[in-house]
């Protein structure tokens, strides 16, 4: 059956290479929005900011193995292949490279990417193979597409940060482009994760957006780093949450930081509630 949306779906990285070939050969500007799927809002304005900074924007639809351990939700992850095509067309992207794991991973691949640097501590400490797996199909994606330009939610500031050094160090001709959090009216970050609360999950989820913009403001105006921190961790505990982490890193390093004297500061939190894990960040 002929399909009637406008916009194109390839499976294969030929096709892929193809169609990029033809936009280049007519001089157009190329965007790639990066996703796994079960778009949403926040994934619409990743699409609507690269329709501004390019002439054509892809968006790929992946759900990726090798950045999921063996304990988490490779299985549970939503897919909705249909819903999110016609969320793109609607944001106006050209093209869906829908790959799958074959494409991606065929038979005897065996190559990944070792990091150091913004991949150190934060989510590794409690997922430490996630920022590998992350690093291998972003670097793939980059060189199937070669875009100009790729685009990704603040709300993974880590993931932005060892992106960002991953094009760098590796002489990626694209720049990396990082979009902020799009957050419902009460503050929460949109997630495709936040399906699985529960009515009274959803109720407290608020409590982290809360805490960590209550630390950013005591950091700027009256309080130490340490103090303002162990605050918000108080309130998120009480809120009904279990905290894998909350700390105050350097904005572009990720490093350590004790004040806003030593750089720009980034707080950034991952806590569970249920059975579900959300990660918030926000700049101070």
């Amino acid at each position: 059956m002929t399909s009637t949306r406008a916009i194109r779906t390839v499976h294969t990285v030929a096709a892929l290479r193809e169609q990029v070939r033809q936009w280049r050969a007519d001089g157009e500007r190329i965007a790639l929005v990066p996703t796994m799927g079960a778009l949403h809002a926040g994934h619409v304005a990743l699409m609507d900011a690269a329709r501004e900074k390019a002439d054509r924007v892809i968006v790929s639809i992946f759900v990726n193995p090798t950045q999921f351990a063996p304990t988490e939700d490779l299985s549970r992850y939503p897919r909705t292949l249909e819903a999110d095509l016609d969320k793109a067309e609607g944001a106006g992207v050209a093209l869906a490279f829908v790959p799958d794991v074959a494409q991606m991973y065929p038979e005897g691949f065996c190559t990944t990417i070792s990091l150091s640097g913004p991949a150190l501590g934060l989510e590794t400490d409690f997922r430490p193979t996630h920022f590998a797996g992350v690093a291998t199909v972003v670097a793939k994606l980059l060189i199937q597409a070669l875009p100009d330009i790729a685009l990704f939610g603040e709300k993974d500031y880590q993931q932005l940060q060892v992106i960002s050094r991953l094009a760098h160090d590796l002489d990626l001709p694209v720049e990396v482009v990082g979009v902020p959090t799009v957050r419902e009216a009460d503050g929460v970050a949109l997630s495709s994760r936040n399906v699985y609360l529960s009515a009274e999950e959803r109720a407290a989820a608020p409590a982290l957006y809360v805490a960590l913009t209550a630390a950013a403001r005591r950091i700027t105006f009256e309080a130490t780093t340490a103090d303002a921190v162990e605050e918000a961790h108080a309130a998120i505990i009480a809120a009904g949450f279990e905290l894998d982490y909350l700390e105050a890193r350097h904005a572009a390093t990720l490093a350590p930081i004790a004040s806003t004297m030593e750089g720009p500061v980034r707080l950034l939190v991952a806590a569970r509630i249920g059975s579900t894990r959300l990660i918030d960040n926000v700049a101070v």
